[in-house]
């Protein structure tokens, strides 16, 4: 799955396209309440900055319209595509090449963002909290990531628990792995979900067993970006947390990841490049 020789192919609706691994995808939050405040954008800024992140080096921009950081209220379905989907359109339109995901766990918005330009589908609840979404994305026929979450947004960080945090995640990604297969899913993405239902201290151990994810085989995506299990060791905050975010991101390239969600692509592919020259 991995490797600048050995590229994946993955349908993206009606075609077969060659993506090499590992490749940096890059945040666009389409809110007014994304825990990074740089990252949320309106249609203008969410051209500017897709524009910046493809020339820094993003194979992959993902785009979102209901913000998951802990804490986070539910947004209306109606909101959600009101925010979202603009920005799909309009980036689509203006890079008809990039590869676009909506990141998202409602079914009616992975359908109405993939038709107006999304090529995958990025849905923290695995296709739990939406029963409609697993046979929604095989309908569309693009890849899908399936993360692993403790509770929802509102409630995830109030106390999470876990007999153990890497055996319980492990068996939950096995098991929607399956389901996405068995609803007709080609191509499936997993997230361990850093940072979603986790302590610093569960967050660190899923970064050490990713190896033991990769013998799922399936792609693995992380989203280490200045998230808390950063913060809390370094004492910052997300505007100062750009420098352990890049530690991250490299122990993960060295641990098995396939794409890294970031705020910040060309820090990231940086890495990346660093990491293959470093192995070569």
């Amino acid at each position: 799955m991995r490797g600048e020789d050995t590229p994946s192919l993955m349908r993206v609706k009606d075609r077969l396209v060659p993506i090499r691994f590992p490749l940096v995808m890059g945040i666009l939050n389409a809110t007014p309440d994304s825990f990074h405040a740089a990252s949320r954008v309106n249609v203008d800024g969410a051209l500017r900055q897709a524009e910046s992140m493809l020339e820094a080096g993003a194979g992959l921009l993902d785009i979102g319209g209901a913000s998951s950081r802990p804490g986070a209220d539910e947004v209306p379905v109606d909101e959600e595509l009101r925010r979202v989907l603009p920005v799909v359109e309009a980036v689509h339109v203006r890079f008809p090449e990039a590869w676009l995901s909506v990141d998202t766990w409602r079914a009616p918005v992975a359908k109405a963002a993939v038709e107006a330009g999304a090529g995958l589908v990025n849905d923290i609840g695995a296709g739990l909290l939406d029963p409609a979404m697993l046979p929604m994305v095989a309908r569309l026929g693009v890849p899908y990531v399936a993360m692993h979450m403790q509770g929802t947004p509102a409630t995830m960080q109030q106390d999470p628990r876990y007999d153990d945090v890497v055996t319980e995640v492990v068996h939950f990604l096995s098991g929607r792995l399956r389901a996405a297969h068995d609803a007709g899913i080609a191509d499936v993405l997993l997230d361990p979900g850093f940072g979603f239902g986790k302590t610093t201290a569960h967050n660190y151990a899923l970064l050490r067993a990713l190896p033991r994810l990769k013998l799922l085989g399936a792609p693995l995506l992380v989203g280490l970006s200045r998230k808390r299990m950063i913060n809390q060791v370094l004492g910052t905050d997300p505007s100062e947390a750009l420098n352990g975010t890049t530690v991250l991101n490299t122990l993960a390239l060295e641990h098995g990841a396939d794409i890294l969600r970031v705020h910040d692509v060309r820090e990231a592919v940086e890495a990346v490049k660093l990491v293959a020259a470093f192995r070569n």
